[in-house]
């Protein structure tokens, strides 16, 4: 189940993001983590079974939802759990955006213009 972020989840959010390459430096996880907080145009879902196992933030530009984030738990990778999340999205948003990768290509996920 696709769930929105909120501060009580922080260090979770902030373990899951840490996975991606580009998130490694403290600095700038707690940089993105910010934004996430801050910014309305900005916004991470986690995706919670027994646990919260991955995570997807998306930026939101006009009519589009552009997955800028998205990470899962190593022990339950290849699982499927990447695809239900953006499965989940393009259901919660389908109606007012279009998802959309950034500098990903998936099979499941369109390229932004």
């Amino acid at each position: 189940m696709l769930i929105r972020y909120k501060k009580s989840f922080e260090k979770i959010a902030m373990g899951l993001l840490s996975f991606m390459p580009e998130e490694k430096d403290v600095k700038k996880l707690l940089s993105t983590i910010k934004e996430y907080e801050t910014n309305d145009n900005w916004q991470l879902y986690l995706w919670k079974e027994e646990d919260i196992l991955g995570a997807v933030g998306v930026k939101f530009d006009e009519s589009q939802a552009v997955i800028q984030h998205i990470s899962v738990n190593p022990s339950h990778r290849n699982q499927g759990i990447g695809k239900k999340m953006v499965e989940a999205l393009k259901s919660e948003l389908q109606n007012e955006y279009t998802i959309c990768a950034n500098n990903v290509t998936e099979d499941f996920v369109e390229q932004c213009d």
